[in-house]
């Protein structure tokens, strides 16, 4: 049984997996990750192995908790990957675009996968029919968004991200709404179609927390997995068991 922790800039997630299946997931803010670990040690206490995973710097203090309780790997630069990283800097790949990288890799083999993070950032990555990392874009996201506008202007509200029923705004909020959802679906769009010009039969996948803002307003055709990440830590922890 496996543990995978997510340590990503606003929260940590937590997901136990048995044979590749999901058994638990669940986030919480990083105050809670002693009693967090705790609790599912003690409803999974057949955990034997897990994998961290973190996006800024790990202090340490998490591997030497979990460590307590079973064997750790934490990923960086330096673990084993299934594809061919093609990346020209691949010490400075992001753990959460390995992982992503790696289930487009095991779910979608021998074919063209686009993987699209809705998270902080905006993060798009390419895997080949050929089993090949060939890289992707970033792109700030939706609340890096808000903020921007807020903080480098004088009179603009800091808002939180909202639902949008018309592309045209009618009020500062609005127009502002607009501007960052609308503007996203359209990047998102953009991008898918000139991936679709360079890669035959592309599979697109949408992940993230802030995915649910997406996936109907594409036009182009998607598959919605907000475990996607998630699946791909677990693959990877079983690739680095060996």
């Amino acid at each position: 049984m496996n543990l995978v922790i997510d340590i990503g800039n606003t929260l940590i997630k937590y997901a136990v997996f048995e044979n590749n299946r999901i058994l638990f997931d669940q986030n919480s803010e990083s105050g809670l990750f002693l009693s967090k670990i705790k609790e599912l040690f003690e409803l999974y206490p057949k955990i034997d192995h897990t994998l961290i995973s973190s996006v800024g710097s790990l202090e340490g203090k998490e591997k030497d908790i979990v460590s307590l309780f079973c064997k750790v790997h934490v990923l960086t630069s330096n673990s084993k990957v299934p594809f061919k990283n093609s990346y020209a800097t691949p010490q400075t790949l992001g753990v959460d675009r390995m992982a992503v990288a790696t289930a487009a890799f095991y779910e979608n083999p021998r074919g063209n996968t686009l993987v699209i993070d809705a998270g902080t950032c905006i993060t798009y990555d390419m895997v080949n029919d050929s089993g090949e990392y060939v890289g992707g874009a970033i792109s700030p996201g939706v609340q890096m968004r808000y903020k921007a506008m807020h903080n480098q202007t004088a009179g603009l509200p800091l808002l939180k991200p909202d639902e949008i029923f018309d592309f045209i705004g009618n009020s500062t909020k609005t127009c502002m709404h607009s501007g960052v959802i609308n503007g996203i679906s359209l990047e998102i769009d953009g991008a898918i179609s000139q991936y679709r010009s360079r890669f035959q039969d592309l599979t697109v996948i949408l992940t993230g927390g802030d995915s649910h803002f997406f996936a109907k307003r594409l036009k182009n055709t998607i598959f919605a997995n907000s475990k996607f990440l998630l699946e791909g830590l677990n693959y990877l922890l079983e690739y680095n068991k060996r």
